[in-house]
């Protein structure tokens, strides 16, 4: 075997080459773009959607998206789009930088300190841009 691509590398190789040959625009293609398309929804509507208006002693949706930011955490913070979307939609529904930061940094025990380091990196892309004076 000469080839020292492994299998995944040679069909991300192969999927590329074929997206080349049939739309030449594709080769500079980035799924980061796709997330500027996504609109950050409105804390009320998350909190329509996910929060507590239909559970009234139920979490609300702060909460619930700090639960999905560690759920994300814990299979390896390998979702890069759908972590940056989940701590811009915290913010959103009100969580500061500090308990995201604190929510990333308790992860560390379950999902270990790769995960954790690389969901740090993933949140400050977000939290960079946000101004927030109570962190």
């Amino acid at each position: 075997m000469s080839d020292p691509k492994n299998p995944f590398e040679a069909m991300m190789s192969q999927a590329q080459e074929m997206a080349k040959a049939l739309n030449p625009a594709l080769e500079e293609f980035s799924p980061k773009g796709f997330e500027a398309l996504w609109p950050t929804m409105p804390k009320e509507v998350m909190e329509m959607m996910f929060g507590n208006s239909v559970n009234k002693d139920g979490l609300d949706a702060k909460t619930r998206l700090l639960l999905t930011l560690a759920g994300l955490i814990c299979q390896g913070a390998q979702a890069d789009t759908a972590l940056r979307q989940t701590v811009k939609h915290a913010l959103e529904a009100g969580a500061k930088k500090q308990e995201i930061v604190e929510a990333i940094g308790h992860m560390s025990v379950f999902a270990g300190i790769p995960a954790m380091n690389r969901a740090l990196e993933l949140a400050q892309e977000v939290m960079g841009d946000n101004k927030d004076d109570e962190t």
